[in-house]
């Protein structure tokens, strides 16, 4: 299983929100510098999010991003404000391995088969944030149905992955609920990657137990509550 250490990006500023509340954000300083250290560290890949972009900001941090994908050869995965099939695209073509959709994926889902069928199935990845068994799209603040549903019809359509974040736990470094990820991992074939609530190596050890093919490690890392260390080890064990 894959350790990869969030990179959220406002205002120019690596940050971490509570439940996605950009009021609750806790500021770290520069991205590009966090993204060198995780990457030193032995990460398996980044996980990026312009947060400008998921509050409708999308310009806003696209050359900062640029700047440290060029710089890097690893494995990059972004998502945040992309509404439209030419800013995946854009992404794409500048050296993102591979684009999280979830806002857009549930107003048009059709976007995924035309970026799968143009750049491939394992370049496109559906976002499934969950709260409460349902997915919320614009910020976390709107349902759209049930996440089970949703995941089997990104699945359908040609995502080479899902991003399951759930809503519920995320930020707040008390631990991974692990059912509704063991009911994800049931009704899909495709690889999940699991984020939200990921405080401790057992945490990572559970997800990777349950048969997630990765993990997103955001708070409780840049807090000190897990060592990145610790949660490569765990995701690592049964290699």
């Amino acid at each position: 299983m894959e350790i990869y250490p969030a990179v959220d990006i406002l205002d120019g500023r690596c940050v971490q929100l509570v439940q996605g509340r950009p009021e609750a954000a806790t500021v770290y300083g520069d991205p590009a510098a966090w993204a060198r250290r995780w990457l030193d560290e032995g990460a398996d890949g980044l996980h990026v999010v312009n947060l400008d972009g998921a509050f409708g900001r999308a310009r806003k941090n696209a050359d900062l991003i640029r700047a440290f994908t060029r710089e890097t050869e690893t494995f990059i995965e972004l998502g945040g404000g992309i509404r439209s099939v030419e800013d995946a695209a854009g992404w794409l073509d500048a050296g993102v391995d591979r684009v999280i959709l979830s806002t857009l994926a549930v107003r048009e889902p059709e976007m995924i088969r035309t970026l799968a069928e143009e750049f491939g199935g394992e370049r496109v990845m559906a976002g499934i944030d969950a709260r409460a068994g349902e997915v919320m799209i614009e910020g976390w603040e709107r349902p759209a149905g049930s996440y089970l549903s949703w995941a089997e019809r990104f699945e359908s359509l040609g995502a080479g992955s899902l991003l399951y974040t759930n809503v519920d736990v995320e930020g707040l470094q008390q631990g991974i609920t692990i059912t509704p990820v063991t009911d994800l991992l049931r009704r899909t074939s495709i690889p999940v990657v699991v984020s939200g609530g990921i405080s401790s190596p057992g945490d990572v050890a559970v997800i990777r137990a349950a048969g997630a093919a990765g993990a997103v490690l955001g708070s409780a890392l840049y807090a000190g509550k897990v060592r990145l260390s610790e949660a490569m080890e765990a995701a690592h064990a049964a290699e």
